[in-house]
């Protein structure tokens, strides 16, 4: 058996009912997510739901990041704590990942191809400090560090699973982009792919470390170049929510073929048909979830809420609503519409406006330029 030949199958067949199904379903729903707010308040919104994605992904790693903390990671101010310094930058190189991939600067040529995975590996690994650059070796205590981009070159074991040894590696991930980078596939077929490429990347366990965030960066990226991902959702909150139920998933999918009645390659084909259902499952959940929070009329309710508390409180004035409504409803604002929207003379426009720019509710374009939501 060749070495790549260990990885088949690298999909499960055509024609499976409930893969489809859920695959036109997150092409639907995730069109439905895309119409419901204007292109300049999800801007705003994909900058929140990047920093929930890190978050939630330092989840899986076992890293709990405190939000707080990775917001103040964003803007340069890192804890005089040691450990949690480390996982503030650990946390900002993710989000600036991510927003290489939403801001189309990545590579081209397609996503699923193994120039691709080594920038992901590369650009994340590069901006971590030192600390997280070093692997221990648990029979031998040796320390082997980590480079960016570079594949292992050493044998590893992960839990159970022992990955294939570093000598197969390219042929493994040559079959690896020519399955999932192919322009033969459907529209249909490339959204059941990215499942199939999360676990087949996770199997072949290219490098030392960062293995479980690049898979997870790579999925984001299939999915939009598949059309259907955005910065809106996120699909490593939903597998960080199942994490016990995504790592069975993954393991049943490692599995060696079960016998005549399950597919034709060395791996088990029902146990990647498994991960396939799980994987759209989680991706519709998380569409679904933000679908719910990001419902026009729910987010002005919510948002009329927290102003009217705020203006109880003295926190902010009155007239703050008319001017975060036309924002949220229009995507930017020109100041010189405050007046209008308040119902205020010019000066007291300004102050309310300056006061919701003030605490971060509304940012500015330029020093004198428009005005958009801020989150």
């Amino acid at each position: 058996m060749s070495d790549a030949a260990a990885l088949e199958p690298m999909l499960p067949p055509d024609q499976d009912r409930e893969l489809e199904d859920l695959a036109a379903d997150v092409i639907a729903k995730s069109a439905h997510l895309s119409a419901q707010i204007t292109p300049l308040v999800a801007q705003a919104v994909g900058d929140l739901v990047r920093s929930m994605n890190c978050y939630y992904s330092n989840l899986i790693e076992g890293h709990d990041t405190n939000p707080r903390d990775i917001e103040r990671a964003l803007e340069s101010d890192y804890s005089r704590d040691p450990q949690r310094r480390v996982l503030q930058h650990e946390a900002r190189a993710h989000i600036e990942v991510q927003r290489l991939i939403d801001s189309g600067e990545a590579p081209g040529g397609g996503v699923a191809k193994v120039q691709y995975v080594r920038w992901l590996h590369m650009e994340f690994c590069r901006r971590l400090p030192d600390e997280l650059l070093w692997v221990t070796n648990p029979d031998t205590g040796d320390r082997l560090r980590v480079v960016p981009g570079e594949f292992r070159q050493a044998a590893v074991k992960v839990g159970r699973h022992v990955p294939p040894a570093p000598e197969t590696l390219l042929a493994l991930l040559d079959r690896f982009e020519e399955a999932y980078a192919s322009p033969n596939l459907s529209a249909i077929r490339r959204i059941i792919a990215t499942g199939a490429a999360h676990h087949r990347l996770l199997w072949i366990h290219p490098f030392l470390d960062g293995n479980g965030r690049v898979a997870r960066l790579l999925s984001h990226a299939m999915l939009r170049e598949a059309g259907v991902g955005n910065s809106l959702w996120s699909v490593a909150r939903g597998l960080a929510r199942r994490v016990n139920e995504y790592r069975a998933a993954l393991s049943n999918a490692d599995a060696s073929r079960q016998g005549d009645f399950d597919g034709r390659g060395a791996r088990s084909l029902a146990g990647l048909r498994d991960f396939c259902v799980f994987f759209l499952k989680t991706c519709l959940d998380q569409i679904e979830f933000m679908q719910s929070l990001l419902q026009p009329a729910q987010m002005l309710r919510r948002m009329k809420l927290y102003v009217d508390d705020e203006i109880a409180a003295g926190s902010l004035p009155k007239g703050a609503m008319g001017l975060l409504r036309e924002v949220f409803l229009t995507g930017e604002m020109e100041r010189g519409r405050a007046a209008e929207l308040t119902g205020y003379r010019e000066r007291r426009a300004r102050d309310t406006l300056s006061a919701l720019l003030d605490r971060g509710l509304l940012t500015p374009t330029s020093p004198k330029g428009p005005v958009r939501l801020g989150f």
